[in-house]
């Protein structure tokens, strides 16, 4: 991988392992859609010119439904149950339960039909990732605690199926234009719910930075990096940085919100992000399949996430 590549990497290791921090700042001072909006919208702000300069709206609109279905489990859904949980979970523990999303992607592949089969280290990642998940969220499965837990694995759940619909369905909409007008059409479905649960006062600077941060770091920014990123290395390769993130969110949690850094942490860190690679990792090619060409376009639409 070259310099560029590896600064790429280390730069979405961090903007995508940084968000659970800023939500939980965030939530302290305004209402959940108040976070969801100022994310979409500052995050539309930035890409839709940039998608609408590159043209292309006739794909766009052709592919509205699943266009719509996408953001619904990819955004809509997801921004909002995983800011409510952050109101009673800790931002580190948030970001390793969404760890589970590799795990939970083969699951779901695999019953789909969609995912080649399994073997034994494929196996082993699930169980262990699924112990991992056990490990952290057992402590807290009573009253609110469990609830938070149940959003957040919703949450899992939403990004598990979304990518399945952009391989599928949104194959053709370029990268861009996918994030662009999925966080456009969020934006637009919570300005309602923002105007209604507006704060009576100014939050405090700290809130506005994190909603800043959400919306032109760790969103539009991100994005740009991103494909940056995917253009530079290759989707296989750029998208490991997935395994980084959890690491970021817990020392965030711990070093700016004093979260604390137990043994149970580290014992599911260590499960689950060991399942995730296990499971995920993909089996040795014939020499047929390796000269087979690769569709980094489709790809780049499968891994798109905000």
């Amino acid at each position: 991988m070259s310099r560029r590549g590896w600064m790429l990497f280390v730069l979405m290791g961090v903007l995508w392992g940084i968000p659970y921090l800023m939500i939980k700042v965030a939530v302290e001072g305004v209402s959940v859609p108040m976070v969801v909006f100022a994310r979409t919208a500052l995050g539309a702000a930035v890409l839709l010119p940039l998608a609408i300069r590159g043209g292309q709206f006739d794909v766009v609109r052709r592919h509205w439904r699943p266009l719509l279905a996408f953001t619904a489990v990819e955004i809509l859904g997801p921004w909002a149950l995983l800011s409510d949980a952050e109101n009673r979970l800790t931002s580190s523990m948030t970001g390793l339960l969404i760890a589970a999303v590799p795990i939970v992607g083969v699951v779901l592949a695999r019953l789909t039909g969609d995912a080649e089969r399994l073997g034994p280290a494929r196996w082993a990642g699930l169980l262990v990732g699924l112990a991992g998940v056990g490990v952290l969220a057992a402590p807290h499965l009573g009253g609110g605690s469990a609830w938070a837990v149940g959003e957040v694995m919703l949450v899992v759940l939403g990004y598990s199926i979304a990518p399945m619909i952009a391989m599928k369905r949104l194959q053709d909409v370029p990268s861009l234009h996918l994030a662009a007008y999925a966080l456009a059409i969020a934006a637009l479905v919570y300005t309602g719910p923002a105007i209604y649960t507006w704060p009576e006062s100014m939050p405090s600077g700290q809130v506005l930075a994190a909603l800043i941060g959400l919306g032109l770091v760790c969103t539009a920014l991100a994005f740009i990096v991103f494909f940056e990123l995917i253009r530079e290395v290759g989707t296989s390769r750029g998208m490991v940085f997935t395994y980084v993130n959890p690491a970021v969110a817990v020392a965030a949690g711990v070093v700016f919100l004093s979260e604390p850094l137990t043994g149970t942490i580290m014992a599911s860190f260590l499960l689950i992000l060991g399942g995730s690679v296990l499971a995920t990792v993909r089996r040795t090619s014939t020499p047929a399949q390796a000269a087979a060409p690769v569709d980094d376009a489709s790809a780049d639409a499968q891994d798109a996430r905000a």
